[in-house]
């Protein structure tokens, strides 16, 4: 009995060895400056900052149409001042890990791909957003909506530029970027 199973664990494996994917398969690794601010707006207009990195599978399904599953980790902290420099007691922090999916759609253009992508995800960790209309304080597993829109360069579309925002409506703030990223095929 266990004989035929690791033959038919062979059989299967080795057939699988020899598939090909229909779709072309590549990594992106994307790093950034990250600015979370409240969802609402507030008396004070101030942003806190942070890094940001991201790394995405991307499955290309045709020229213009991207599928990609992403993991990446952001963190912004605050400096107590305003925009102009006065202080202030409100801050919207984030560090956080978060995961999901998108759909990036593209103008096929070799050299300079202009793109536009969406998709849904969940934000693991801590997230303190504290105004004068909103105190919010929470840990553990949120829903957010990213959205992002920038531009692919290079001969085969390998580095792009872009923002990138994370919508956390369940404690009430948004992280923006503006990333840099590389793509490596495989």
């Amino acid at each position: 009995m266990y004989r035929n199973i690791v033959i038919l664990l062979i059989v299967l494996i080795s057939n699988y060895c020899f598939a090909q994917s229909k779709y072309q398969k590549a990594i992106n690794a994307q790093i950034g400056y990250a600015a979370s601010f409240p969802y609402y707006e507030t008396e004070e207009d101030f942003v806190d900052s942070g890094i940001f990195l991201q790394g995405e599978y991307v499955l290309k399904v045709k020229t213009w149409l991207e599928f990609k599953p992403y993991l990446g980790f952001t963190a912004t902290t605050s400096n107590g001042e305003d925009l102009d420099g006065n202080p202030i007691n409100e801050k919207s922090e984030v560090t956080a890990l978060f995961l999901g999916t998108k759909l990036r759609l593209r103008a096929p253009i070799r050299w300079f791909a202009p793109y536009f992508e969406f998709g849904i995800g969940a934000s693991i960790g801590n997230f303190e957003t504290l105004t004068s209309v909103t105190d919010v304080n929470k840990s553990g597993i949120i829903q957010h909506i990213p959205f992002g829109f920038g531009v692919e360069l290079g001969r085969n579309n390998n580095f792009d530029i872009g923002v990138l925002y994370l919508v956390q409506k369940p404690v009430e703030q948004v992280i923006g970027t503006a990333v840099i990223g590389v793509t490596f095929n495989i």
